[in-house]
């Protein structure tokens, strides 16, 4: 396996999580009768840039087709988060109905439709083709297809120039990350910025955070991997900023690496410095993340199994990919799990994938009445507990797994 930053032979083992499905190839009741392929998660590490990768086993385009079932809107947290983001770009950057703001990955218009309401012009960039009508349906426009090099060149050639781009929770599902990274340094105006937002390496580890590990995301990032990474097709890093969103997220400012109007904040070499002294630029750090994983593996069984066995109900709360690592790393089948819901119309009456456990409207949880709610993206417990309070009128308790097991007050 050769390095998809530098190119390097990597034979540095992360972690291995087994093998599973892709993390959103949900069932229909009908496909419960059929096999599903699998596929090896093992995640290794590049001692040169210090990538940490899941080779391609399923293609991109495989993946990411016209029925995928991730749509943006369906977090209310994630929405506050992006309009906040919105105003933010919008004061500093000074952008108004002159500017041009491209999104890549736009998914269903969840954060363009902000800057929209601004009256700012817009595109997005989206290649599965449910997500993006739905983003046209809201008047956002949007290109079907794959960012790289060539549709950065389409841009340019249609008169599209960005002095604005964004890439949230991107950047980890690209496989051939150098052509798509060169496709910013070609869609921005000279004094264009780009911004990156992706789950942060260093939380991932410090956090057992191994859930997001998936198919779909092909690449893990650290600080010091990303300014790499950028450098490569000259663009430059100037700010960085540490976001609470989905467990601990870095928020990365780069421009052309020529434009030397924009300053440099201390921030940059404040996160470079940090990860240095914490050892993400040494092998041996990353080798000891494998028994973090095991612990919460076993804690979780632990648990799962101690309900059955006491007559304790256990359901699920979201059908996130990363509960679908979490699920078949561990094992667990609707016997431990009867169900889990979902507040997405996409997923609900379909099975998780691999463990087949299924998925039901939220309302179903208030009807049954269950012991516990295991809430699967974790990262939006707060969210999720000040939605479904009433379980603690039964005496329900709501369930983490990560970063360590706990029942919630």
């Amino acid at each position: 396996m050769s390095c998809r930053l530098c190119g390097e032979e990597i034979q540095d083992l992360f972690v291995d999580l087994g093998a599973t499905p892709v993390a959103n190839s949900f069932l229909s009741k009908e496909q419960l009768k059929k096999m599903e392929p699998y596929f090896p998660l093992d995640v290794h590490v590049c001692r040169q840039c210090f990538l940490v990768q899941v080779a391609e086993y399923e293609r991109a385009d495989d993946i990411f087709n016209s029925d995928y079932a991730y749509f943006s809107s369906f977090s209310d947290s994630w929405l506050a988060h992006c309009k906040k983001y919105v105003e933010e770009m919008s004061e500093r950057f000074a952008l108004d109905q002159n500017s041009q703001v491209i999104e890549v990955a736009s998914n269903d218009g969840y954060l363009l439709q902000y800057f929209k309401e601004k009256s700012v012009p817009v595109l997005g960039v989206e290649p599965t083709a449910n997500t993006a009508k739905v983003a046209m349906d809201k008047g956002i426009p949007t290109e079907v297809k794959f960012f790289g090099e060539q549709t950065a060149k389409e841009l340019i050639e249609a008169g599209k120039a960005a002095d604005l781009m964004l890439a949230n929770n991107v950047v980890a599902h690209v496989p051939d990350l150098n052509d798509f990274l060169k496709g910013f340094k070609i869609a921005l105006k000279p004094e264009g910025r780009v911004t990156f937002e992706f789950p942060h390496l260093k939380n991932l580890m410090d956090y057992a955070q191994f859930d997001t590990i998936y198919h779909e995301h092909f690449s893990y990032f650290s600080f010091l991997t990303i300014e790499e990474a950028l450098k490569r097709q000259g663009l430059e890093v100037f700010d960085v900023q540490e976001l609470p969103t989905h467990g601990g997220s870095l928020r990365v400012f780069a421009k052309h690496a020529e434009n030397t109007l924009q300053e440099i904040l201390p921030s940059v070499e404040s996160m470079r410095k940090r990860e240095q002294e914490a050892g993400y630029d040494k092998i041996e750090t990353y080798k000891a993340f494998d028994q973090k994983v095991k612990k919460v593996k076993n804690d979780l069984l632990r648990f799962l199994i101690d309900s059955s066995e006491s007559g304790k109900r256990v359901v699920g709360y979201g059908a996130p990919a990363k509960g679908n690592t979490l699920l078949n790393y561990c094992g667990v089948k609707p016997d431990l799990i009867e169900y889990t819901v979902d507040r997405s119309t996409y997923k609900q009456n379909l099975y998780l994938p691999g463990t087949r456990i299924p998925i039901y409207e939220p309302e179903k949880i208030m009807q049954d009445k269950p012991d516990y709610v295991l809430i699967l993206p974790w990262n939006l417990k707060e969210e999720i507990k000040g939605k479904m309070s009433e379980i603690s009128s039964w005496g329900g308790k709501f369930v983490v797994a990560i970063p360590e097991l706990q029942i919630l007050d």
